[in-house]
């Protein structure tokens, strides 16, 4: 049994919350996809479904506005969807919400809802636009970038199939900033709420998508060329922590492909910089391409395809380095408001050809910002076959280099997006072939994470999910390792509006608890709502539950005499 560190007596697990079937999750709604493909140009047909199904929910919002007028469809929205899933339309409305979550020990992350309303072709043309080098655009028209990393016009609108996830579009620089100084007011409303607060940013609104686009590709290339070097050196099929490369033997590699020559390959592989071991590790590898390095001025990877050597880092104009360099001044002015304000910055995840640039922008901000406890937290998805590498990866480097490991655990929102993009364009399902699997990865990721825990009280984890068997697995763990409620290194979240049969009990329980709280102008947030509509039904499941869960507890309650509750 849990214990507080007061001497108090947690709950026992099993009366926090009760489960008697297997959960709707709201991060992994859908049954996981057949991996057939349908042929080009037609996509899975339940992506084709949602995105028409989000189109139909937003036409029905507008034409609700039009026929009831604005006055009564305001009234109307704040009677159901935006009175379900939305807070209040400024930071002063929202105060009741976030008051009454508090008196149940649930704390909030405010999150400004609103979206630009664009058509689908328009937003093609921002993404075409923003995702696409001067080079690319001035050149042949073709791209060195794998094509994984370069963008679709199919694939322009990124809105697709994606119901769970507020998207970015990049428009300028100045919009950019705007995106900046809205990240910045919901820091300050989290720093004022409570001693507590977590905010949340997406990379994609600080700045030009064709960074991420091409430093992804950057990251990758590169790992794929230790794994290559792995292999010649017979060490295959081992964890990426477990697989290590004989320096001495990479060097001779290095040097017969002529990158350079034998002293300055030598030079990469000192004591200094790799340490004595004679062995070099994926962690090891990364460093050579960090910025501080000479390495990565010239650095040149093998084309798998043709076999010649290729520059790694891709050239960029003048405007295009002042916005990458806006991009990465963005990011450290919203670390240092939230340093300022107590709050710790969740950086969410985004699609995969993103997300390598992502997680690496992100480890930087770690590296500086979380000395002392965890200010910035990485999001990890567990529905990709890579995550419990990523997961094992970044625990072990921030054991190396002395900083505080921060994490949010999802399963993930682009999937049926994902595996559409992957099956048309020609590259390998970055998903999990199976609900199961899933689950699975997402447990084992939170294993290891919590066995981290145990032996390091300054590492914390945030468990985002509507997942009741995961909560359970989660108390279960907590309960064998030892960790308390009270040490606040174990954090859930839930959106606004969802899972309170979840939410509720843990605060009440005195597990560390959060609800994620959008807030916003009626018509503002309606890109929003129509994604919650299009998952009413799913609500409607869970609203079910937490009545059969009422109803139980209600005729416990009559049967054992002890209907008011009466705190210990």
């Amino acid at each position: 049994m849990l214990q507080a560190r007061g001497g108090q007596r947690s709950r026992r697990l099993g009366n926090i919350f009760q489960c008697t079937d297997l959960p709707h999750d709201r991060e992994f709604t859908q049954p996981l996809l057949s991996t057939a493909p349908n042929g080009p140009g037609t996509g899975p047909p339940k992506l084709q479904h949602r995105s028409t199904s989000v189109s139909q929910a937003s036409q029905l919002l507008h034409l609700t506005r039009r026929l009831l007028g604005q006055r009564l469809f305001e009234k109307l929205m704040k009677m159901t969807f935006y009175g379900q899933f939305v807070a209040g339309e400024d930071q002063e409305s929202i105060r009741p919400v976030i008051q009454h979550n508090r008196a149940f020990g649930v704390g909030s992350i405010l999150d400004y809802g609103v979206e630009e309303d664009l058509s689908p072709e328009e937003a093609e043309r921002k993404e075409m636009e923003s995702c696409t080098s001067a080079v690319e655009r001035e050149g042949s028209g073709t791209s060195k970038r794998e094509r994984q990393y370069q963008a679709h016009p199919a694939f322009g609108d990124r809105r697709d199939g994606v119901i769970s996830a507020r998207t970015y579009f990049y428009a300028s620089e100045a919009k950019c900033d705007s995106h900046m100084e809205t990240f910045l007011r919901c820091i300050e409303a989290s720093g004022g709420a409570s001693d507590d607060g977590f905010s949340a940013i997406k990379l994609t609104a600080l700045g030009r998508p064709q960074f991420l686009l091409q430093f992804s590709d950057v990251l990758t290339k590169w790992r794929r060329f230790f794994h290559q070097m792995a292999a010649e050196q017979g060490k295959t099929g081992l964890a990426a922590m477990d697989t290590k490369l004989e320096v001495a033997v990479l060097q001779e590699s290095v040097a017969k492909m002529g990158i350079a020559s034998r002293t300055e390959i030598e030079n990469w592989f000192t004591a200094e910089t790799l340490g004595v071991s004679g062995t070099l590790d994926l962690l090891d590898w990364n460093s050579l391409i960090d910025s501080r390095t000479e390495l990565s001025k010239h650095l040149v990877v093998p084309n798998m395809q043709t076999g010649q050597l290729e520059p790694l880092l891709s050239r960029f104009t003048e405007e295009e380095e002042l916005q990458m360099t806006r991009m990465l001044q963005r990011m450290d002015i919203l670390a240092k408001k939230a340093a300022e304000m107590g709050v710790r910055l969740m950086v969410d995840a985004e699609q995969t050809y993103f997300q390598p640039a992502i997680s690496r922008l992100t480890l930087e901000m770690q590296r500086k910002f979380n000395v002392e406890k965890p200010l910035i937290f990485n999001t990890y998805q567990c529905y990709l076959k890579d995550a419990y590498d990523n997961v094992t990866l970044d625990v072990e480097l921030a054991r190396r280099e002395g900083w505080c490991f921060g994490a949010k655990l999802v399963r993930g929102a682009y999937m049926a997006q994902e595996r559409t993009r992957a099956a048309e364009i020609g590259y390998e399902d970055p998903i999990n072939p199976t609900y199961e699997a899933t689950n699975a990865m997402y447990h084992r990721c939170l294993n290891y994470v919590l066995e981290e825990l145990k032996h390091n009280s300054k590492a914390k984890v945030m468990v985002a999910s509507h997942n009741e068997d995961t909560v359970h697995f989660t108390l279960r763990r907590m309960e064998e390792l030892g960790l308390y409620p009270a040490d606040r290194q174990v954090y859930f979240g839930q959106l606004l509006g969802m899972c309170d049969q979840i939410s509720f009990p843990l605060g009440q329980a005195g597990f560390p608890v959060y609800k994620y709280v959008p807030y916003g102008p009626v018509m503002d947030v309606l890109p929003y709502l129509s994604r919650r509509a299009l998952e009413n039904s799913s609500v409607m499941k869970g609203a079910w539950r937490e009545r059969q869960l009422l109803w139980q507890e209600l005729k416990r309650r009559i049967r054992t005499g002890s209907l008011f509750h009466r705190p210990a």
